[in-house]
């Protein structure tokens, strides 16, 4: 699943590309998770202003009114002056004056929402329950540590809740709970102001360098240029169940929490 680096990554590949284009066809394929809240001609002649970004969700700011993009489970964008025709999986094809934008998504969890404003409703209920943007200035330490004390699950599962702090995904919480040197089954309001700060600045170390790797490529994840990424390469715990931890040689152990995979270092992350 596309996570806040590739999202973000996603984002830069084109922003600059489609910032004052003029809209001049919408094609819809099938249906994706939500339906896109107006007719596609309403759109047609309005202009992209810019690309922002909340959490895993892309910001389209309109002359008039938002397009609120998610990529799903298996979703990707590109953007090209010449695109080739649609395929089976490419479900809406946003039609400017700079060229095309074009979501393919397989399993069609992804999304394309239009709405009049981020404070309508709809905007709300997809953004109105995110947590903390960890790669701003909004993630203080003081919040962080506060929400964690209210919280009694585990840490990995808090981290993945997304509504203290957004876009730590599967893998990149693994690596951030390993740099902070933390078991990801320990409880989160057990965690001592120390420990927070460490894994604090390790969940921004970890999606910085994720973002600057081009994000993590697993099966078939690439920006709107086509690149795919390259942060998995440097995965301490990741995918690396049964091999030696690079520090202290100890072999890398998985467990699985909610259904999702977990790898950690039991000598370097304590309990």
């Amino acid at each position: 699943m596309p996570e806040l680096p590739e999202v973000e990554v996603t984002r830069r590949s084109f922003v600059d590309a489609i910032e004052g284009a003029q809209i001049t066809a919408l094609h819809l394929g099938k249906p994706l998770r939500w339906p896109l809240g107006c007719l596609p001609d309403a759109l047609v002649g309005r202009t992209v202003r810019t690309v922002g970004r909340r959490g895993k969700y892309l910001l389209m700011a309109l002359s008039d009114g938002w397009l609120v993009l998610h990529l799903g489970m298996s979703g990707s964008l590109r953007f090209a002056r010449d695109l080739p025709a649609p395929g089976a999986h490419d479900h809406f094809e946003l039609c400017t004056t700079h060229g095309s934008l074009r979501l393919n998504d397989p399993r069609r969890f992804g999304a394309v929402v239009y709405v009049d404003s981020l404070t309508s409703p709809a905007a709300l209920k997809l953004l109105g329950h995110l947590g903390m943007e960890p790669l701003s200035e909004d993630f203080e330490l003081e919040k962080f540590a506060q929400g964690l004390e209210l919280r009694k699950s585990v840490i990995k599962q808090v981290l993945l809740a997304g509504d203290l702090v957004v876009g730590v995904g599967n893998i990149y919480a693994s690596e951030a709970l390993f740099l902070a040197g933390i078991r990801p089954t320990c409880r989160a309001n057990r965690l001592s102001r120390p420990r927070v700060a460490r894994l604090h600045a390790a969940i921004r170390d970890v999606l910085a360098r994720a973002v600057e790797q081009g994000g993590s490529t697993l099966r078939d994840f690439s920006n709107a240029d086509g690149h795919a990424g390259y942060f998995q390469l440097q995965a301490r715990v990741y995918g690396r169940a049964g091999q030696p931890c690079h520090p202290c040689g100890a072999l890398i152990k998985m467990i699985r929490q909610g259904q999702r995979a977990t790898f950690y270092c039991p000598v370097c992350q304590k309990p």
